[in-house]
């Protein structure tokens, strides 16, 4: 097969005939495979009825309904465990993400040699006020990442299936696929410039809370991925350090003073300095995060992850 399009829906159920339509005569003008995978994440406005009437007439369209909504991520992950197209293309339902961009999508991961491609809006019709706050969020994340991405949020991808198989996406990580893509491994990103339509039908699910989120969402997957299977490198790096410090203090608080009792001077006791608490307070923190170091790393060589590794190829094996 082709292409799989997998189609994350909440309450779209005036856009659903119109998408089908126009993904079913894309895909027959390029004579392309194909299968439309609509992942119903708890609608209840009637889009399941509708995902039911569509398959019922064309073979080519499959769906999942969730009992309740769990958010794009979840339904995004339901979508790749059921993809079996060679080149998995993912949009919204809401029609702002135009099928006409499938073929060249499709062919910068064929022809190409893109792992993944990841569709810029560079022409928007949305409002200032969400425009600008996703300008500031695609350049934070841009240089966390280091991927070179204009909009890490479009919901118009395509991927090779190896790279929809090899990641789990969770939570609302659905934002950074692309980064979870190349720390399995899959480093030749693309971007492409694709048709940003103006809203048809409904209102946004998302509202500026989406990048409160996703800021801490960004943080979130830089520190996993960087420290999730080593966490003492971090937390007893640090620890270590806090505590060396602090006992350095005490023990310089503590040579003073017996260098001034040598010489028969009175100073202070060190109870009463500031310092002596402060070095107090470094230590005991010192020593809670390298335990938090040891801790996580008990964890991470017991977790059933702690030898997940991406095979590419083998030889005479």
């Amino acid at each position: 097969m082709d292409i799989s399009v997998v189609i994350p829906l909440y309450n779209e159920v005036e856009s659903l005939p119109e998408l089908h339509q126009w993904i079913a005569k894309v895909m027959q003008s390029h004579g392309y495979s194909y299968e439309i995978i609509l992942v119903d994440d708890g609608s209840n406005d009637g889009s399941w009825n509708v995902v039911e009437e569509l398959s019922a007439k064309d073979r080519n369209v499959k769906g999942v309904r969730f009992r309740r909504n769990y958010g794009k991520s979840a339904a995004l992950h339901t979508g790749f465990i059921e993809a079996s197209g060679d080149v998995v293309i993912t949009m919204d339902a809401d029609l702002q993400d135009s099928p006409d961009e499938i073929p060249g999508l499709y062919a910068m991961i064929k022809e190409q040699g893109y792992d993944l491609v990841s569709g810029w809006k560079k022409k928007r019709y949305d409002p200032i006020s969400k425009t600008l706050p996703s300008k500031l969020y695609n350049a934070t994340a841009s240089y966390v990442t280091g991927i070179k991405l204009h909009d890490f949020n479009c919901g118009l991808k395509a991927y090779k299936l190896e790279v929809v198989k090899s990641i789990e996406v969770y939570g609302e990580m659905h934002r950074y696929i692309p980064y979870m893509a190349k720390q399995a491994g899959f480093g030749n990103i693309g971007e492409c410039v694709v048709q940003h339509q103006a809203r048809k039908y409904g209102v946004t699910k998302f509202g500026l809370s989406r990048f409160i989120f996703g800021y801490l969402d960004l943080m979130s997957i830089s520190f996993i991925s960087k420290f999730g299977k080593r966490p003492m490198h971090l937390f007893g790096t640090l620890g270590s350090l806090m505590f060396l410090g602090g006992f350095l203090s005490a023990a310089w608080l503590g040579i003073s003073k017996m260098v001034h009792l040598a010489h028969g001077i009175l100073i202070e006791r060190i109870t009463q300095n500031p310092y002596f608490y402060l070095a107090l307070t470094l230590m005991i923190l010192g020593t809670q995060l390298f335990l938090a170091g040891f801790l996580g790393e008990l964890i991470s060589r017991n977790g059933s992850e702690r030898n997940h590794y991406l095979v590419d190829k083998k030889v005479n094996l």
